[in-house]
């Protein structure tokens, strides 16, 4: 049962961070792998590292213990996903939203553990 309340922890924060950037997508009307704005680029980078930041956390709740491994957890996933969508948009697109999920996004996650942790 804690192996069930750990996946669905970390499925759980990492849909907080992926609905926090569909919603800006949608929202602004800026697709996500096209060139922006600045104004924008900031703008979806503070939502997604506060999205990144709210699910490491809430999974780190959710999970009820080991809190900072459930914050990596989504991490890696982030990662994951980021570095699979990187690939897929090299040559086709900017890369500046999965950059910034490498770099800022996915350490926003673990941190999120690891304050929960705190």
């Amino acid at each position: 049962m804690k192996i069930l309340r750990s996946v669905l922890a970390v499925i759980s924060g990492y849909a907080i961070f992926a609905a926090g950037a569909f919603a800006f997508f949608r929202i602004s009307g800026q697709a996500p792998h096209q060139p922006a704005p600045v104004s924008i680029m900031i703008a979806s980078i503070a939502v997604g590292v506060l999205c990144a930041l709210l699910g490491g956390y809430a999974a780190a709740r959710l999970a009820g213990r080991r809190p900072l491994a459930h914050g990596i957890a989504v991490a890696v996933i982030l990662e994951l996903g980021a570095l699979a969508s990187l690939v897929s948009t090299l040559g086709h697109g900017a890369i500046w939203t999965q950059v910034s999920a490498l770099v800022l996004m996915s350490p926003a996650a673990a941190l999120g553990g690891w304050l929960r942790s705190r």
